[in-house]
């Protein structure tokens, strides 16, 4: 299994999946497509514990790094997600260098951490698993998404052990009072979103962010942001659905008999 740490290098930007759908299938073709890495969704998906283990196996065979996002910081979900196989963990709504730090601390075992040993998938296929092992290669990622994260940035950012800080984007602007959606034009979200990526530069921590197509994906790579989430499963089939059915009509001069295409869907 490619060890994710090792991609990130200076100016190296990592592109990955995201499995909202509870399909082990589909979460092994998301592995065989070239993606980095691949995040399975538990606190927005529709992706249940039992889901996620086949999730994890089907992505083992195609060699392709998992990250699990848990529900929230409690940690035995996150000890879950690694024992059963992931290569770490995405944690959201992180507000405090007190939290970061619990939350670093359910990542590794003693001495660096309180992780409860158990590795009932982790260690599979891995020679020589070990505590020191397990404490070098597993990745501890927070989200930053609310005003008082942002206000406790430095503090959250300076605990030992926090790999990369990913930004919810969307719940970022919810709580600051902001528009949910931007573009690349000056904005106080686009600010905001700089300021976390600045603060990440620092601290030589990895700066993520969801990117929603190939324009957006250049536009925060430029803006010097490692590691970079694709659109979704649910994305893509919606997407991909729409425009198919969109441009055989068009071709064809066939209207639709039934109500058009359902704008509500969430991508």
């Amino acid at each position: 299994m490619l060890i994710l740490r090792e991609l990130w290098k200076p100016g190296q930007v990592t592109l990955g999946g995201w499995c909202a759908i509870g399909s082990a299938f589909s979460a092994e073709l998301l592995g065989r497509c070239g993606y980095d890495w691949i995040g399975i969704d538990l606190q927005h998906g529709l992706i249940s514990q039992e889901q996620m283990i086949a999730m994890l196996q089907g992505l083992s065979g195609t060699g392709t790094p998992a990250l699990v996002r848990v529900a929230d910081s409690n940690p035995a979900g996150i000890m879950r997600a690694l024992d059963a196989g992931a290569s770490g963990v995405i944690v959201p709504l992180v507000e405090s260098a007190h939290e970061a730090a619990r939350i670093v601390q359910a990542c590794r075992y003693p001495p660096d951490g309180t992780r409860s040993w158990g590795p009932v998938r982790a260690s599979l296929g891995v020679n020589e698993y070990s505590p020191r092992s397990a404490n070098r290669d597993v990745l501890c990622i927070v989200m930053i998404e609310s005003p008082a994260a942002v206000a406790g940035l430095d503090d959250i950012l300076t605990v030992p052990g926090i790999d990369a800080a990913f930004i919810g984007s969307n719940d970022l602007a919810l709580s600051s009072g902001l528009a949910r959606t931007f573009g690349p034009e000056p904005s106080a979200q686009l600010d905001l979103v700089m300021s976390i990526q600045l603060a990440c530069r620092r601290h030589g921590i990895v700066a993520g962010i969801a990117a929603g197509d190939t324009e957006a994906v250049l536009r925060w790579h430029a803006a010097g942001f490692d590691m970079l989430a694709l659109p979704s499963d649910i994305g893509l089939l919606v997407q991909g659905a729409r425009a198919s059915v969109g441009a055989l009509r068009a071709a064809a001069g066939v209207k639709s008999a039934r109500r058009g295409s359902d704008e509500s869907i969430e991508v």
